[in-house]
């Protein structure tokens, strides 16, 4: 069934733990959105529709671009955010539960944001809160909101999300960008390929999602086949943090790394994303390449962020 343009806008309440949980007329809309917004997360308009409303930030997880945006965010809306980036300074140190966490949260806030190094926390947190709930990332597991941006990030630098070949590189295992970002792509229909080494390759269960998606992705090693006629190489860092064994980690870590040579034979107009931090994967004599564009993506967390804050807690530009 077909959701009408009025359904789309009828966000408020909702919570966003997975990208699979809103369709490509909900993610349109969104992104649409998120462009009006350009204007007012760079400071050069403002608007006070949130101006009133509290954001708990909930980050058990070290976080830089996805807390700081988040707080960026609800600040250009004139909006005020609570919450912590140190848990062990937290009550959870004195053995409160995640459940207990969540309930004193949500009697603070009008939405909440959480990151949670276990895979389903803020699942489990939307089930305790009647504010809407966002997830900022659960481990291996999902991040809708990095999704969106860097969808946004696509529609804005390409025009359209559509057609469009996309290399994703590196950690595809345990890297939880990559996972929301695929089925994302595979909605939209584009060209994807997936470059890792054996061991970190994407989890099965996003490749059939792809495949019932009408895609079919291409698993290789080889990455300078994979970009020579690429559209967008979308770059991840190897997760140390992320892997049970070390020895698992020391094969792998500096597989593949984007310099300058390696881009001579690229089309001119590739674009270059990562969600950052970056390590080793991608040398700085790129960044003043013409396809790095990764900086740019993070400031893009702004207006997106800003724009589904709006939409959740019931404030409209």
């Amino acid at each position: 069934m077909l959701i009408t343009s009025s359904e789309i806008m009828n966000l408020k309440g909702r919570d966003i733990i997975s990208i699979r949980e809103l369709s490509k007329e909900e993610i349109n809309f969104i992104l649409d959105y998120a462009k009006k917004m350009i204007p007012y997360a760079t400071g050069e308009k403002s608007t006070d529709i949130l101006k009133g409303k509290i954001l708990s930030c909930l980050f058990f997880e070290p976080s830089t671009r996805t807390r700081l945006s988040f707080e960026t965010a609800m600040h250009r809306l004139a909006g005020r955010v609570i919450g912590f980036a140190d848990p062990t300074m937290t009550s959870q140190k004195k053995g409160e539960t995640l459940a207990d966490t969540i309930r004193m949260a949500d009697g603070y806030s009008d939405a909440i944001v959480i990151r949670h190094p276990l895979e389903g926390a803020a699942r489990l947190a939307a089930e305790f809160a009647d504010a809407p709930v966002i997830n900022a990332g659960d481990g291996a597991g999902r991040h809708p909101t990095q999704c969106l941006l860097d969808l946004f990030t696509i529609k804005m630098e390409k025009n359209r999300i559509e057609d469009q070949k996309v290399v994703l590189l590196g950690d595809l295992k345990y890297g939880r960008t990559v996972h929301s970002l695929a089925y994302a792509l595979a909605l939209y229909g584009a060209e994807l390929i997936f470059v890792s080494p054996k061991t970190l390759g994407m989890p099965k269960e996003v490749i059939r999602e792809c495949k019932k998606l009408g895609v079919e992705p291409i698993s290789t090693s080889n990455l300078e086949k994979a970009i020579r006629d690429a559209d967008v190489l979308y770059v991840t860092r190897i997760q140390k943090e992320r892997f049970p064994d070390p020895e698992e980690y020391n094969r792998v870590v500096g597989a593949y790394q984007i310099n300058r040579k390696i881009l001579e034979h690229v089309k001119e107009d590739l674009i270059i994303m990562h969600p950052l931090p970056r390590v080793t994967e991608i040398d700085p004599e790129v960044d003043s390449t013409s396809h790095a564009i990764y900086f740019k993506q993070a400031f893009n967390g702004v207006p997106v962020r800003m724009a589904l804050l709006s939409l959740l807690v019931g404030g409209r530009i």
